[in-house]
């Protein structure tokens, strides 16, 4: 069964935001309207609203002043479509065949870690997806993609075919639901046997290992996205406004 996704209201009024501010709409330096004034413009919860400013604030379009108010600060030198977060990036990467091969895509026993981040028993079956991505004729990452299994069967997502489009549409699609927000965790340790053929790294290797856990707005974990990245050959940067 297929859904339209309908985008949540605090993201609705963050996009409208961002939208008058580089327009010019709500210039640089000038008072955003209050709390009060959104509320009644939009018909939303001071909560909604309270939450996209938020996000707005994190993401250096506006920036508040204690017993002033909040003041629009302008596109942001790094705005989130420039420089996207590694999850957000995962998220939205198609799997391309002239970069990227699929090596499995099918059931298997989730791993204490996967299975703690998606709420399931040790050793619960689940959907995974693997992939390498290759830079030129080197193999530079292993993206797994980890899934509940009756999310999963019966779509793409456990196809054995590249993806055309990226797993999140795929997941949001397959759930009903819209995906809120990514935690992601990074840990560093050496390859498994497994990596060490597909990346061509000798056992001393450093690896760099981040999950991206996508979950939805009550917090539900739906898909988790891991990359494995050759030390030696990736540089994590990242880049956030102070205020």
């Amino acid at each position: 069964m297929s859904f339209e996704y309908t985008p949540p209201k605090y993201a609705q009024l963050i996009a409208e935001i961002e939208r008058r501010i580089e327009s010019g709409e709500y210039p640089p330096g000038s008072p955003l309207p209050s709390e009060h004034q959104l509320m009644a413009e939009f018909g939303m919860a001071r909560p909604t609203v309270v939450k996209a400013l938020g996000v707005l604030r994190d993401n250096g379009w506006i920036i508040s002043e204690q017993g002033k108010g909040r003041f629009v600060r302008g596109r942001p030198a790094l705005a989130a479509g420039q420089h996207p977060r590694t999850g957000r990036e995962l998220l939205d990467r198609k799997e391309i065949p002239s970069t990227t091969r699929l090596v499995s895509a099918g059931l298997v026993k989730a791993p204490r870690r996967i299975a703690s981040y998606l709420g399931l028993d040790d050793g619960a079956s689940v959907v995974l997806r693997r992939t390498v991505v290759h830079q030129g004729d080197e193999p530079s990452e292993i993206v797994s993609v980890w899934l509940r299994s009756e999310l999963a069967e019966g779509t793409a997502l456990a196809a054995s075919a590249e993806l055309p489009q990226g797993v999140g549409r795929l997941v949001e699609s397959a759930a009903g639901v819209g995906l809120d927000h990514i935690v992601e965790h990074l840990t560093a340790r050496n390859p498994t046997k497994e990596e060490r053929g597909l990346l061509g790294v000798a056992a001393s290797a450093a690896l760099l290992d981040l999950y991206a856990v996508a979950c939805d707005a009550t917090g539900k974990a739906h898909v988790v996205l891991q990359t494995v990245l050759p030390g030696d050959r990736h540089e994590l940067e990242d880049a956030y406004p102070i205020r």
